[in-house]
């Protein structure tokens, strides 16, 4: 261990030791963004950056283990990076199945995906599904891998499925907008069982939420770091949940 990693390793268990675990969030969000500008400064190749982003995880999800945490949502692959050239699109795809796969092997982890199916290959799908099968007994922490997610396209699933599930019902368009308001609508989304997300972190130093759960984000607390993804250390998050727990709530109010 060098010089460095002796003083970070001291000074992040100083920010633990002071840590209000009686403050912690319950569901925390996650935008991994920085993985293919850490690269460039890396002098490496943009998929060695996704690769590096994919190894973070399973780091980030045992500290996160070592809290009260109870629900992660992973944002792995918008809707919007289906536009990416297809010699960087396809090797990503192939990561995020062996981190899907990773984690339901993993034991500690219940995985459920939120996104749009019908836009995934086959093969990720079939990954989603045995991992999401596999892992429904699990009593961890509930890992959302948001996998063609886009929060735009939730909100319209939503009010799709809300539409389907009450014609079945046979229940009438004026009938339906006398009793649809938000709850409703809520109960229809990829993550409807779920708490909302606490607190947002989002990496690289970019201060936008891109389309991140725009419907559960309505009171949440926001995070942003300077530090690539890739390179996202514990002293890191410590330090998010120490902002976290130093913040008033609102609520909107």
């Amino acid at each position: 261990m060098n010089l460095r990693d002796l003083v970070y390793g001291l000074y992040a268990r100083r920010v633990e030791g002071r840590l209000d675990h009686s403050a912690v969030p319950k569901h925390i969000g996650v935008i991994m963004d920085g993985n293919r500008r850490w690269a460039k400064a890396a002098g490496s190749t943009a998929v060695r950056g996704h690769q590096a982003g994919a190894e973070k995880i399973s780091e980030f999800l045992g500290w996160c283990s070592e809290t009260d945490v109870e629900v992660v949502t992973l944002w792995l692959l918008s809707t919007d990076n289906f536009d990416r050239p297809a010699d960087e699109l396809g090797p990503l795809l192939g990561i995020i199945e062996d981190v899907v796969r990773t984690l339901a092997s993993d034991g500690r982890w219940r995985v459920h995906h939120v996104g749009t199916p019908d836009i995934l290959p086959p093969a990720m799908r079939n990954t989603l599904k045995e991992a999401e099968d596999t892992t429904a007994h699990v009593d961890g922490i509930v890992v959302n891998v948001a996998v063609g997610y886009g929060g735009r396209q939730e909100i319209a699933d939503a009010v799709r499925s809300m539409l389907l599930d009450h014609a079945e019902k046979g229940t009438s368009m004026e009938g339906l907008a006398e009793v649809v308001d938000t709850d409703l609508i809520g109960r229809h989304l990829y993550t409807s069982d779920q708490p909302d997300p606490d607190l947002v972190i989002r990496t690289s130093g970019e201060q936008r939420l891109s389309g991140f759960m725009l419907w559960q984000t309505a009171h949440s607390e926001y995070y942003f770091c300077e530090v690539f993804w890739p390179a996202f250390r514990k002293v890191d998050f410590l330090r998010a949940l120490r902002d976290y727990a130093a913040r008033h709530r609102r609520y909107g109010s």
